[in-house]
């Protein structure tokens, strides 16, 4: 049998070659946007130098104040000396002339400015009458005039109007005043004024995509930018950079340093969020939320370990309630896990879920049963046929198969039809992370060899039986690690896990202090021959020097041969043609 256990230093980030920088991070300067966005910066610098083609740049951000905010303190410090276009508008004749003017009240106040939301009359300014006399008010536009305007992509898409006017304004560099809707009317005829402006717009991949499909030339001309949302930490530089980063927030929301011990516990928390020990995220408004909850347990104008273990602690008891009644239900035998004891066609799979509302994912152990009988090869996917499978869910099923075929290099029909199905589940299933669990089901209910239930598998299969990384592994190990403590751990419990999932490992403590005295295990594989090989204890190939050949392939394959022997009833025939 094939086994290769993670040990415990395995399950989480190692701290030790960083100490001296965590005592030291006091000294780290702030980070900028140039040093922690380098290709968003460049794509700015360039849009913003007089050569630029378009005068519309498209930016993938988050549309909301934080984001606008970053860009704009970005903008201030690289923007050319912006020409304002300064003048304002004198009555005669029965017309409003523009006039140029050093003094006026169109005189541009802003260079660089940005708005989540706006409305026509805020960003056109308007024409007011009153009695005898007309006024006219300045908008954004006229504030903004000779600068850089960032806004919401969404904003604009929901007042396609505003939209509008707004595109052809800036593309044709004139400012044209328009009554606020089509059936109104000017009091006075008003001259256009120039306009030059450059607009950057920012959005959400939704929120681009239908931009693009509405403004496809406009689209293709913008200079383009994107916010980064994570930092590989492969060395202490990339490390360092990052908490320069997050000193500028702290310093940007006026937030209290963190002091060297609670740098371990704040990266573990950026960690997990992201998935992966090599990656840290640059999302601020995840991070100023961490750092704000933290906020609320300083300790002397210092946010400490106990700062941020306390945080998360009261964030987990707050948004835990769907986890301990999934988890109740489970030691309450309402939901059917075993963990302990051998079944055939039976297995512990993993799967996170993401309930509607709920800011979490929430690991949940699922049982998977199969069964093989007497039949013409049809393999069912139940949750497929009961319309609760995915389409995702329904490909890894077909490739599971595909792999079984062509494992077993059959040269006569498949005489056993199988089933699989999620037992318990009454929600729509979807995900190929459960295929290997999926596979080694149907591989124990043909070779009629029990699966051990004091484990649990996670990964997806590709059609040659490797075994590839899914997401979520660190909630999916818990819960079932959650569910053998409560019931008391035997010893030999634990879940085997792909191999390329090692590097998103960050557990939590108590898990790791199990694995760490030997009374729960995680093995990580590579192919399917490996996971079975650990669940039913018999070798799936045949080994060198093996006389008996009782591997799995060669039990599967006996049977296959057993049955296609024997004589099938001539009315076979019939009851396949009449299904």
């Amino acid at each position: 049998m094939i086994s290769n256990e993670l040990i415990w230093q395995n399950l989480a980030p190692d701290y030790e070659p960083y100490l001296n920088l965590f005592a030291s991070a006091d000294k780290l300067d702030n980070a900028t946007l140039a040093s922690i966005q380098p290709r968003l910066y460049n794509s700015l610098e360039r849009f913003l130098s007089t050569s630029t083609y378009s005068p519309f740049a498209v930016i993938r951000a988050v549309e909301c104040h934080s984001y606008l905010s970053e860009l704009a303190k970005c903008i201030k410090n690289i923007t050319p000396s912006s020409v304002p276009i300064n003048g304002d508008y004198q009555q005669s004749n029965g017309r409003f002339h523009w006039q140029e003017s050093t003094k006026g009240v169109f005189t541009p106040c802003h260079s660089v400015y940005f708005c989540n939301w706006i409305e026509m009359p805020q960003l056109f300014g308007s024409v007011h009458q009153q009695q005898n006399s007309v006024h006219i008010e300045p908008g954004l536009l006229h504030k903004i005039n000779g600068g850089v305007l960032l806004l919401s992509v969404g904003a604009l898409l929901a007042q396609p109007l505003m939209w509008q006017r707004l595109k052809q304004m800036i593309m044709q560099k004139r400012f044209e005043w328009l009554p606020a809707n089509d059936n109104q009317f000017l009091p006075y005829p008003i001259d256009s004024m120039p306009l030059d402006i450059k607009l950057i717009l920012v959005g959400d991949d939704f929120s681009l995509e239908q931009l693009q499909a509405k403004e496809p030339e406009l689209f293709a001309q913008a200079t383009y930018g994107e916010y980064e949302f994570e930092l590989n930490f492969e060395h202490s530089g990339q490390l360092s950079l990052w908490m320069q980063f997050v000193k500028q927030i702290i310093t940007d929301y006026q937030l209290p340093a963190l002091t060297a011990d609670a740098w371990p516990i704040f990266i573990t928390q950026a960690i997990r969020y992201t998935e992966d020990k090599s990656t840290l995220p640059l999302d601020i408004i995840w991070l100023t939320r961490c750092l704000t909850e933290a906020n609320q347990f300083q300790q002397d104008n210092q946010l400490t370990a106990k700062s941020f273990q306390t945080a998360i602690r009261q964030r987990q008891w707050q948004h835990s309630y769907r986890a301990i009644r999934n988890l109740d239900d489970i030691l309450q035998k309402q939901v059917f896990i075993k963990t302990e004891g051998e079944m055939i066609g039976q297995i512990n799979g993993l799967s996170v879920m993401q309930y509607p509302g709920h800011p979490e994912l929430i690991g949940e152990p699922s049982r998977i049963t199969c069964v093989a009988h007497f039949g013409d090869g049809e393999f069912t996917d139940v949750e497929r046929k009961a319309e609760l499978g995915g389409n995702i869910h329904a490909k890894g099923m077909m490739i599971m198969q595909a792999y079984l075929n062509y494992e077993l290099k059959l040269e006569q029909p498949q005489p056993f039809s199988v089933s699989i199905v999620f037992e318990q589940s009454y929600n729509e299933v979807d995900g190929d992370s459960a295929s290997l669990a999926e596979l080694c089901a149907l591989i124990s209910a043909l070779s009629l060899q029990p699966i051990d239930q004091q484990i649990a598998v996670t990964g997806a299969v590709d059609q040659f039986g490797y075994v590839q990384p899914i997401g979520g592994i660190n909630q999916k190990i818990e819960s079932f690690f959650d569910v053998c403590f409560q019931r008391e751990l035997t010893g030999q419990q634990g879940v085997i896990i792909p191999m390329a999932n090692i590097r998103h490992l960050c557990l939590k403590a108590d898990l790791i202090e199990a694995v760490k005295s030997g009374v729960f295990h995680i093995w990580p594989v590579e192919h399917v021959s490996e996971a079975i090989s650990i669940l039913t204890k018999h070798a799936y190939y045949k080994q060198q020097y093996d006389t008996n050949n009782l591997h799995l392939l060669a039990l599967i394959q006996e049977r296959i041969t057993q049955v296609n022997n024997q004589e099938r009833p001539k009315f076979m025939g019939l009851l396949k043609w009449l299904n």
